[in-house]
């Protein structure tokens, strides 16, 4: 992921030098980035809760 960053930071680094819709497209992008991260973590979640449920029931198993 730091990598990923570090590679698009570079590149918006190309379009520093430009002048007046330079913070519209960083905006967009920043945009852009959110809106996958909160896709993401929906799916992340749901799967860290379904893997905790299986290791909770299991140890319930176990237990009695």
């Amino acid at each position: 992921m730091k990598d990923t960053l570090l590679k698009l930071f570079a590149k918006l680094q190309i379009f520093k030098q430009d002048h007046g819709q330079d913070l519209i497209e960083y905006a967009l992008v920043a945009a852009v980035v959110a809106l996958a991260a909160v896709a993401g973590m929906g799916n992340l979640a749901g799967a860290i809760n379904n893997a905790f449920s299986v290791v909770g029931s299991t140890l319930t198993k176990y237990a009695t």
